[in-house]
């Protein structure tokens, strides 16, 4: 049974929330903003302005809350055994081309 859900940028734990993240949603195990660069789907630290979208303006603090019309939080899965971020960075990348050739 996979059950989606968002999973904290900083602490990694399970908020609760499914639906829409709004700007006063913190995370309850360690209280940082969720409507943030960082918990949105679009951060790419390695994008023009950290972010896949076209930007203007340069958002100053990723990790507090702003008014992005952009925003989109990131998806987490619920499998057995544990939930799981879909994770774009360069090493989890590598590993996945990498485990293409393992057999």
């Amino acid at each position: 049974m996979q059950e989606k859900g968002l999973l904290c940028w900083k602490c990694g734990k399970p908020t609760g929330i499914v639906d829409r993240v709004t700007r006063m949603d913190t995370c309850v195990h360690c209280m940082a903003d969720l409507r943030c660069c960082r918990g949105c789907r679009h951060f790419d630290p390695n994008s023009h302005l950290q972010c896949r979208e076209h930007i203007d303006t340069p958002v100053r603090d990723k990790e507090k809350n702003n008014f992005c019309d952009y925003f989109q939080m990131r998806d987490a899965v619920k499998r057995p055994g544990g939930i799981h971020a879909p994770t774009n960075s360069k090493e989890d990348l590598k590993k996945r081309f990498d485990d293409l050739f393992n057999d």
